[in-house]
């Protein structure tokens, strides 16, 4: 049988490429960043001074502009001063790879630089329960309301309108209220994530909930279900596994709020943090704490589609890498830990 080629429209890929793909996505993009801060000649439009010669103003180490620097050399040279000297560097908010692989180890067992700031392990924590309690805030709201949208015609000429109407505002614009209400704590930070994602979250599960094949439901009124027992024991059932996949892409909209939410009131978590370092200029730990956090939320999301494949089998179907792993350990051994199964046939 031909393989199918790279290029097959709407066909999945076996599981080895796959995993070639998934693996190259990072790779090239780490690839770009490595072109880009070790290779002069591509781009690289500043100079770091080795030796400052006969400029006064300028010292080892000192980044400055190319343009800049071939102007004072050309100075010195028709004045027959000590030319400086110096190589090519990227701008300092562009760290090379080693030097934030370097930052995410050093981030975590440097104490802060001001008597009183929290180290990042600290600021990392308070920005997970942010998310956490505004998210699961969200979803109890949004999930529930969503779903009578979806079911309920009437509830979703009441509600959706409304809805629709403040979705489009802009969750920052409610800051200095939520910090009117709440105070300057973690509360107005979790408010934050709550407007962003509960106006999304009851139309997109609106949305997901009205996909419910009709005949599901026309087989349990014909067997006469009440509308309570269409909702419970149909609608939801049948939506779960898109209403899990659903939760998913919502969490990561929780995250791009984060940012916005923690400078409001008291500035506190991986946003404060990012602040700090970029005030003192250090860039690599700027770009350390960024890397923590999509290394964060891609963990997560890998754990949720992790579960979700085991608890909806039917809707995901992927075989297990780990019993295929230990079937072939035992491939040969008198007593597998798999045994076969025994198919009985019935005699007439």
């Amino acid at each position: 049988m031909r393989r199918d080629p790279w290029t097959a429209v709407l066909r999945p890929l076996d599981p080895r490429r796959r995993a070639w793909l998934g693996v190259l996505a990072f790779l090239l993009p780490l690839a770009a960043w490595c072109l880009v801060s070790y290779v002069p000649f591509l781009w690289h439009p500043m100079v770091r001074v080795e030796d400052g010669g006969a400029v006064a103003w300028l010292s080892r180490g000192q980044l400055i502009d190319r343009d800049a620097f071939a102007q004072e050399v050309l100075r010195v040279r028709a004045a027959g001063g000590h030319e400086p000297t110096g190589s090519r560097a990227n701008p300092i908010y562009l760290p090379p790879p080693h030097a934030v692989a370097r930052a995410l180890y050093t981030a975590f067992h440097s104490p802060p630089v001001l008597r009183g700031d929290l180290w990042l392990h600290e600021s990392l924590w308070m920005s997970i329960q942010t998310i956490f309690w505004g998210f699961l805030i969200s979803s109890a709201i949004g999930v529930p309301l969503g779903i009578l949208c979806g079911a309920l015609t009437s509830t979703a000429r009441v509600t959706e309108p409304f809805v629709d109407f403040v979705r489009y505002m802009p969750a920052p614009a409610f800051g200095a209220l939520m910090v009117a209400v709440f105070g300057i704590r973690q509360e107005p930070k979790i408010a934050i994530i709550v407007i962003g994602t509960v106006f999304q979250q009851v139309l997109v599960v609106a949305n997901t909930v009205r996909k419910t094949e009709l005949g599901l439901v026309e087989a349990a009124q014909t067997l006469g279900a009440r509308p309570r027992q269409l909702v419970l024991r149909v609608l939801v059932p049948a939506s779960l596994p898109d209403l899990y996949n659903d939760m998913r892409i919502l969490l990561g909209w929780a995250w791009t709020y984060l940012i916005v939410a923690e400078v409001v009131g008291v500035s506190s978590g991986i946003t404060f943090f990012i602040n700090q370092q970029a005030k003192y200029r250090n860039f690599d730990n700027v770009y350390a704490a960024i890397v923590i956090i999509g290394v964060l939320g891609l963990a997560t999301d890998q754990v949720l589609a992790f579960l979700g494949a085991r608890m909806f089998p039917w809707k995901n179907p992927r075989p297990s890498r780990l019993r295929e792993f230990w079937k072939r350990c035992c491939a040969g051994r008198d007593v597998p830990f798999f045994p076969p199964k025994v198919v009985v046939e019935e005699t007439l």
